[in-house]
């Protein structure tokens, strides 16, 4: 039987949730040092429910972002802390849950308008890399919106030699093309020369990865998924907070689980949840994959 790897779910909207302080521009990145119990708590949670990866809370620490917010300084030490938490989550819960590093886009979610140039998205991604690479198992490059975000966070990873897994956003319409309108095949065509180690959908509707993972499976690499629970992204702006973004009532654990059997069965591999996809819904995937 072939082996599933389970991720967690999306930090940033379970952070919201568990916060006893409102929305900020730099949310889960001030979460680090406001509220750190809770960011080692929702990883502990994630893996309780039978994540056997789980993604370092970094996702709004990069450098653009941290200078857009007057906060520069902050990259090593918010690097360091999620680090930190992480590895006392996987230790608190038994030591084998494998921590995944996080590259991100550097600007804005779902923007890749504001992040085009292909060598400075590489630059600012190896910066990333020197902090994360010797204390993480893999690396995740997550919501890469464009052909030029992706390859250049990709090609930063690939050069620490751990394994990398690179997370494709696609449009909600079902046109299987990426946020920036590329088509999707461009983009696995442009990846496939560059060496990760699997493809996954994240970030979008489950709708919309249902129509394109057959593209992604047709590549011929291990591939995998994890979609968001948001109604729509058109709310959240750069610089925004994220409690403008509204989550799905349908999208129960069973329902989205749903999802996730039908990408399994179409030879899926790596399969979690991002936004709006908690620690009830990985164990509902935990319990139909491993009974």
């Amino acid at each position: 039987m072939t082996e599933i790897t389970i991720l967690d779910g999306g930090m940033g909207q379970e952070l919201l949730k568990r916060s006893a302080n409102p929305a900020h521009p730099m949310w889960s990145a001030k979460v680090l040092l406001d509220e750190p119990e809770i960011v080692q708590a929702a990883h502990e949670d994630f893996i309780r429910a039978g994540a056997d990866v789980i993604t370092l809370n970094t996702y709004s620490c990069t450098p653009e972002r941290l200078e857009r917010d007057g906060q520069p300084e902050w990259f090593r030490p918010l690097q360091a802390s999620a680090i930190e938490l992480a590895r006392a989550a996987r230790d608190a819960t038994g030591g084998t849950a494998r921590i995944a590093g996080c590259l991100p886009p550097l600007r804005a979610s779902y923007r890749p308008d504001l992040s085009p140039d292909f060598g400075d998205n590489q630059r600012r991604y190896r910066e990333v890399v020197a902090e994360q690479a010797g204390s993480v198992d893999l690396i995740q490059c997550e919501t890469m919106a464009s052909v030029a975000e992706a390859t250049a966070a990709c090609s930063a990873a690939v050069e620490t030699g751990l394994p990398v897994w690179v997370g494709l956003t696609v449009s909600d319409d079902g046109s299987n093309t990426l946020r920036s309108g590329e088509p999707l095949v461009d983009a696995l065509a442009a990846l496939s020369k560059m060496g990760p180690d699997a493809i996954l959908l994240n970030c979008s509707i489950p709708e919309a990865i249902d129509v394109a993972l057959p593209v992604v499976a047709a590549s011929g690499l291990p591939f995998g998924a994890y979609a968001n629970g948001f109604t729509s992204i058109t709310a959240l702006q750069p610089g925004g907070t994220v409690d403008a973004l509204e989550a799905r009532s349908d999208l129960t654990p069973e329902r989205y689980a749903d999802h996730v059997d039908s990408w399994i069965a179409l030879g899926a591999t790596i399969v979690g949840g991002c936004c709006e996809v908690g620690p009830a819904h990985i164990a509902e995937i935990t319990r139909r994959v491993r009974g």
